[in-house]
């Protein structure tokens, strides 16, 4: 498991500090915490993609944006109404997220 570092003050979560171990962090199904995120490739309101340490991840549900999106530190922020989420095989080779593509 990675290590966290000490919460400061007013700090609201822990932040891995090295590695990039794949977590999920549900907060009453409205605030959710993924980490071990590689890319975006796709979100909106109603489905976000991702591409994890643990494979591809697909987030269902109502209302969703993305309070914080972090590829340097591999750690996405989501608030609103979660309903379900998938894990399917790897993206095919060469194909390349939404914000790898913005970023080149």
């Amino acid at each position: 498991m990675t290590p966290l570092r000490e919460l400061e003050p007013g700090d609201k979560h822990p932040t891995p500090i090295i590695g990039r171990t794949h977590t999920i962090m549900v907060e009453n199904r409205e605030h959710i915490i993924v980490t071990g995120v590689q890319d975006v490739e796709s979100f909106n309101e109603a489905e976000v993609t991702l591409v994890t340490e643990g494979g591809v991840l697909t987030l269902i549900g109502q209302g969703m944006h993305i309070v914080k999106l972090s590829l340097e530190e591999g750690q996405l922020v989501l608030d609103g109404l979660m309903e379900a989420m998938e894990y399917a095989q790897q993206r095919q080779e060469g194909r390349r997220g939404l914000f790898s593509r913005m970023m080149r």
